[in-house]
């Protein structure tokens, strides 16, 4: 039985720390998967399409496929924990890889936009999962819990896309068109964290937060832990769930707009999928690599801060790209590597505000319709990002990107802005430094 005194102060449980080395294993396998489609797939849709117009499609497809990932996950979480939705997520995202490569076989259009719409509930898992991390942490290291698992993606979305030549040459020696190459990777590694997921992840960390929550209820109101259940839920801050919520939203939507087209301008200027790949390797590792930083700053300064400087860093990427010269791989990489770095300030701070906001009993549902809306931002922006720069380049869309994302520094002020009288009561104790 647990001390009465653990429970009362909201320490970490031992559990927590098995849980993230688990969590972490399964994010480096399953980071080479997420990073196939945002290497190729707007080379693979533009090559079997022959329209830059339509290059856009695939990212689409594949958010499109994560807000339904991303709902149904969340479903199978509330109902029977995170075990089994996870490892279902990554399941289904390897099933949908396997698609990609047979479309790519036979040269069916269609094909690939239904397994793209299937690969994508693998890369909404790869994000779920940040959410299993902070369910048994305290509020004082929850960023860092948040940013412990996107960290673990980092060796395999890094790895990935530096690997476009080698599966390529593999794809091709069996038959298969080179830019399928990286789905082949991504079969296997959805697939492995689908195994280790299912066989690892005891005791479940959601069911266990609920039970700790109900436990530390009951202390708190000194009745039985079994008497929880007769008592009120504590309720949601939907504020703080609307603000962040908002800030990922935004962030999605600018980066994987920008992203998306900057491979099919990178190949429009004369550069090869080697530079391109390099070029998304290190975007994708700015997305990930920094999260223990931001992780301890998210913890330190405050979830608003680290916010606000999202949207700043991403319209100062959104710039940097609009002006880089096109045969300047320096240039982009560097614009890239910016866009990526606002993004995780972005995720790592609004996913915090969101769980803070949050009662372990209600997390798992609320989290994924606040993904839904995240992969529907990323279907937006994907969709989109090629019909702009046929229309008006890859410049417009960078700036429009750019000036989109400050957006978010609204956003948070208003947070900021407290209600006279509200309904809600924060799901949380913790206490963060607010903007001034």
């Amino acid at each position: 039985m647990r001390d009465r005194n653990d429970v009362t102060a909201g320490r970490e449980v031992p559990e927590q720390r098995r849980i993230l080395a688990v969590l972490v294993f399964s994010q480096i396998l399953s980071g080479a998967g997420l990073a196939a489609g945002i290497t190729v797939g707007a080379l693979l849709a533009e090559e079997m399409l022959g329209s830059t117009g339509l290059a856009g499609v695939p990212s689409a497809l594949f958010t499109a496929g994560a807000a339904l990932g991303a709902l149904g996950i969340g479903q199978i979480c509330r109902r029977h924990g995170r075990r089994p939705g996870l490892a279902l997520g990554y399941a289904v995202g390897a099933l949908g890889s396997l698609g990609v490569v047979v479309a790519a076989a036979v040269g069916s259009a269609v094909l690939l936009f239904l397994a793209l719409l299937v690969y994508g509930a693998g890369t909404s898992t790869g994000l779920m999962a940040r959410y299993a991390g902070a369910d048994l942490a305290s509020p004082e290291r929850r960023g860092r819990a948040v940013s412990t698992v996107l960290f673990a993606t980092t060796l395999g979305a890094v790895v990935g896309p530096n690997l476009v030549t080698l599966t390529g040459e593999v794809a091709h020696s069996w038959g298969i068109p080179r830019l399928a190459g990286p789905f082949l990777l991504a079969v296997a590694a959805f697939g492995a964290a689908a195994v280790a997921l299912a066989a690892l992840l005891r005791p479940d960390p959601l069911r266990l937060a609920e039970k700790l929550a109900a436990a530390q209820e009951a202390v708190a109101a000194g009745s039985p832990a079994e008497d929880a259940a007769d008592r009120p839920e504590p309720r949601l801050n939907r504020r703080e769930v609307v603000t962040g919520t908002s800030v990922m939203v935004l962030t999605q939507l600018v980066m994987i707009a920008i992203m998306t087209m900057t491979p099919v301008h990178m190949q429009a200027h004369g550069h090869g999928t080697q530079a391109a790949g390099l070029v998304i390797a290190l975007h994708v590792g700015a997305m990930f690599l920094p999260s223990p930083l931001t992780g301890l700053l998210v913890d330190r300064l405050g979830r608003r801060w680290i916010a606000g400087a999202s949207g700043l860093t991403l319209a100062v990427a959104g710039l940097l790209a609009a002006l880089a010269p096109p045969h300047s791989v320096p240039a982009l990489a560097t614009a890239l590597v910016l866009l990526g770095i606002g993004w995780n300030f972005g995720l790592v701070s609004g996913t915090a505000i969101v769980t803070d906001a949050l009662p372990p009993a209600r997390r798992a549902s609320a989290q994924g319709l606040v993904d839904v809306g995240i992969a529907l931002a990323g279907a937006a922006g994907g969709m989109s990002s090629g019909l702009v720069v046929v229309v008006g380049g890859y410049p417009t869309l960078a700036l429009a990107g750019g000036v989109l994302a400050l957006a978010v520094v609204p956003v948070v002020a208003w947070s900021v802005r407290r209600p006279a009288h509200t309904d809600t009561a924060p799901a949380s104790s913790h206490a963060e430094p607010e903007p001034k």
